[in-house]
């Protein structure tokens, strides 16, 4: 399994209006993050993967370490966590579009 660090910059434009005055990163912008490591850690090109599952555990604030861990499946699919410290933000799958 694959760790690598993953935080987005405070102010985050995706955050203005998602809430005002308690700001979270929205579920979409995490997801793009994580897959644009997984790609980077796996030295793939960009691939137009099929989201297979993702749950949403917990909320993420702009500037928040986060951790990405993710592993490749038999049949080439990508499991992922995604954490702050101990507590859980997100769990997917990922399916290559690709055999």
């Amino acid at each position: 399994m694959t760790s690598t660090p993953l935080s987005l910059p405070v102010p985050h434009p995706a955050t203005e209006g998602h809430f005002p005055g308690s700001p979270i990163l929205p579920g979409v912008v995490l997801l793009d993050e994580a897959v644009r490591i997984i790609e980077r850690d796996l030295g793939t090109e960009p691939l137009c993967w099929r989201v297979s599952s993702v749950k949403f555990l917990s909320p993420a604030a702009p500037g928040e370490a986060l951790r990405l861990k993710h592993e490749r499946l038999a049949g080439g699919g990508i499991r992922f966590t995604l954490s702050s410290g101990e507590r859980p933000v997100a769990t997917g799958q990922l399916t290559s579009p690709r055999p």
